[in-house]
């Protein structure tokens, strides 16, 4: 490729200018001199660097700074720590650079945002040691993650150009993790982009069949909220209301959930769009404001009384105040209405940064959000926690939605949906959780797993005997209370594993085997466990006994692999680099086939993979490689949480093997039909099937077939056939699980 360096020159510049023009409102005195001895070392430091896509890499921290300053609505700090994010970890420019530089603050972001280097303790993972590092600094400076969420956006946006399985590790990544983020910090707009671009990289058919069918309906859907928002905008206006009406349908990623969850094709899918109003209210009259639409708005459509949501007296816990109800229109469509001020709008979409903003003119109390901060905090002071479980317990955070509660006084607590009398009892404070002995819930007597509802007021009741026990974790969800649960029972377990280390270094003496790293590892792997704390802990408890220890030094790895290699494969570069020394091959693409004799594999249960599907190899500790389909349910976790054990797989030959998978046809119910479709499986296609059930209910029948197919295309041909059938509505491919 000719590159010409001058035409590359003035595009840098001219996207260094319209950083600096977007970023101009802001820009206090000096900032801008700030900002550009920040671009020139930046720029310097990158200047021999190129993107996966051959641009110049200078672009990434531009890009990455401009999505801090327009979709996120930060200042001068973030765009320096933006443009200087990169330099520590890819360049020589070390922290104390940077510290020179620019000061404490710009130095703990950029640290924040720079990945660990070395090596990691066997069982952990890097991804969920670095994320933990990242959100260390959030205990000082939120900035970190609003940075590197703008960093993961651009990462995303230009994804194109790096190789498949580099695709599925970040994509996953970004579901599992960052997209939850953007939602808990509020901010929408990037959460959305992340789920859609999550999607059109695992699934690129799916994404792009709902994209085209959104456009399709676009003229039809812009002619009925036209006709549905006249009589609102006429009525507002009598009032001399000034406010704004937006429509836009929802996102890719949300209907592709919904037709997912709920087995429905698009075409069923009844909320496609939802159409906002946006009120200019003066902030002591924004609720009465909104209430006042809303009345006019049920005034001419009739509202679905179950779908009333008022998030304006009780936030969402990451600062969403909207009011939302579900009406149905003159042609019998359901269409969510969102009522807000524009102060709420404007949290609603650029979230933490616009929530700062409006901080001293909106209530004075400590905001949801810096609650969920604090929590988070807690949850980092952690000493004992290995980062997935950090991780998991991050996730739990993220996720859930609220449930409204009140203590005996009045006070009123949020907690996770779905938690219980006791995960209250811990939210109240640690002594009163860990001696819960039940609970009064308005009045009436309930265990302590009795499942909160939003309005309830609970009283703890407590006992100086009682203790935490390991059942405590199925009864509670929120992380503060399986925290403080799963302290108080490792107390208990630490003791019971120094015992049991004890033990084990007598044993290993007398067995005549060094308690070396390769030796822990290779236990780990034998009795399937994670940390050298559980083998210990086992060890004390008698879980594994003496016997056991003498078998695992009997036991000799059968796979072809370990059998003639003395190195544990633990991750997919070991892994590839053990197969090209067995076939003495460099091509480092794993093959899965008859051509790949040599390496043994699983088709992994969970989503059943049959040749012609997207698929990734997926290097576990005990059963060698397991293939897994890119779009698998469980993909996300395991691509995000152990990206380095994943490793390329592509069916390249296709001898007639015949792969189980399942088939789920729904129809309208009539005489000869069975018949008819398993004429067409085994007759016309010869086509075998293991196992089909039918049930019928008041005329409805719905079909699972069990039945082996040589590859997608074979699938194809056969749903394409079933489809024909008369009475059969709908035909799709599900995952056998077993």
């Amino acid at each position: 490729m000719v590159i010409d360096e001058v035409e590359e020159k003035k595009e840098i510049i001219s996207r260094y200018r319209r950083l600096l023009r977007k970023a101009k409102p802001s820009l206090k005195e000096g900032d801008a001199k700030l900002i550009k001895r920040a671009f020139t070392i930046a720029l310097e430091a990158h200047k021999n660097m190129r993107r996966k896509s051959g641009e110049p890499f200078i672009f990434h921290p531009l890009t990455v700074a401009e999505i801090c300053v327009e979709e996120i609505g930060l200042g001068t700090t973030s765009i320096v720590a933006a443009l200087m994010h990169d330099v520590v970890e890819d360049t020589d420019i070390e922290l104390a650079d940077i510290d020179r530089m620019f000061g404490k603050k710009i130095t703990s972001i950029v640290d924040g945002l720079t990945k660990i280097r070395g090596v990691f303790e066997y069982g952990t993972s890097a991804q969920a040691e670095n994320f933990r590092k990242m959100l260390f600094t959030l205990s000082d400076d939120v900035r970190v993650i609003l940075i590197k969420l703008a960093d993961r956006l651009h990462n995303m946006r230009t994804l194109d150009s790096m190789p498949r399985h580099k695709q599925l590790k970040v994509a996953s990544e970004t579901i599992y993790l960052y997209a939850p983020l953007a939602h808990r910090l509020g901010l929408n707009a990037i959460k959305t982009e992340l789920e859609d671009l999550y999607l059109r990289f695992t699934d690129y058919e799916v994404y792009r069949e709902i994209a085209d069918k959104i456009d399709e309906t676009k003229a039809s859907r812009n002619k009925f909220i036209k006709q549905f928002v006249q009589p609102i905008h006429d009525e507002l206006g009598r009032l001399k209301i000034n406010y704004e009406i937006k429509s836009r349908p929802k996102s890719i990623y949300s209907i592709y959930n919904k037709m997912r969850k709920q087995g429905i094709p698009f075409e069923e899918v009844y909320d496609l769009f939802a159409v906002r109003l946006i009120l200019d209210a003066p902030l002591e009259q924004e609720k009465s404001f909104c209430w006042q639409a809303y009345s006019i708005v049920t005034d001419y459509y009739t509202p679905n009384p179950d779908r009333l949501r008022d998030w304006i007296s009780t936030p969402k816990t990451n600062g969403y105040e909207s009011l939302h109800t579900t009406v149905m229109a003159k042609n019998g469509q359901w269409v969510e209405v969102q009522i807000r001020t524009r102060r709420m709008d404007e949290i609603a979409e650029k979230g933490y940064a616009a929530h700062w903003k409006y901080k001293d003119s909106a209530s004075s109390g400590e905001s949801n959000l810096e609650k969920w901060l604090v929590r988070v905090r807690e949850l980092l002071e952690r000493q004992d926690l290995t980062a997935l479980e950090f991780v998991d317990d991050f996730r739990g955070n993220l996720f859930s939605e609220e449930v409204f509660v009140f203590t005996p006084k009045g006070e009123l607590k949020t907690l996770p949906n779905g938690a219980t009398a006791l995960d209250f009892a811990f939210d109240i404070h640690t002594d009163i959780g860990a001696k819960c002995i039940g609970a009064k819930v308005n009045q009436k007597l309930v265990p302590i797993n009795h499942v909160l509802k939003n309005g309830d007021q609970i009283e703890i009741l407590t006992s100086a005997k009682q203790k935490p026990n390991e059942d405590w974790l199925r009864f509670v969800v929120s992380p503060k209370a399986k925290s403080k649960i799963k302290e108080a029972l490792k107390e208990d377990k630490k003791s019971i594993a120094e015992d049991g280390k004890e033990i084990l270094m007598r044993k290993l003496n007398t067995l005549k085997l060094e308690p070396t790293s390769q030796t822990y590892e290779q236990m780990l792997a034998y009795f399937n466990l994670n940390s050298k704390f559980d083998l210990h802990f086992r060890i004390g408890k008698g879980i594994i006994t003496i016997n056991d220890l003498k078998r695992f030094k009997e036991y000799k790895p059968s796979s072809p692999i370990k059998a003639k290699s003395n190195t544990a494969v633990s991750d997919a570069k070991s892994f590839e680099q053990e197969i090209s020394r067995v076939k003495g091959s460099s091509n480092d693409i794993l093959l899965i086939g008859e051509d790949m004799d040599v390496v043994e594999y699983k088709l992994a249960k969970c989503c059943t993979p049959i040749p012609g599907d997207d698929v990734f190899g997926f290097v576990t500790v005990n059963e060698g490689i397991k293939i897994h389909r890119a779009n698998c349910p469980n993909a996300p976790e395991l691509l995000a949480n152990h990206g380095n054990r994943v490793i390329k797989a592509k069916w390249t030959s296709q001898h007639e093997v015949a792969f189980l998978t399942g088939l789920k046809i729904i129809g309208t119910d009539r005489v000869g039909l069975i018949n008819d479709v398993s004429k067409v499986i085994s007759e016309e296609l010869k086509v075998n099937m293991s196992s089909l059930s039918f049930k019928t209910d008041h005329g409805i029948f719905n079909g699972e077939i069990m039945l082996y197919v040589h590859d997608t295309r074979h699938l194809e041909v056969l749903i394409e056939k079933l489809e024909t059938v008369e009475g059969v509505v709908q035909v799709s491919r599900f995952d056998s699980r077993g």
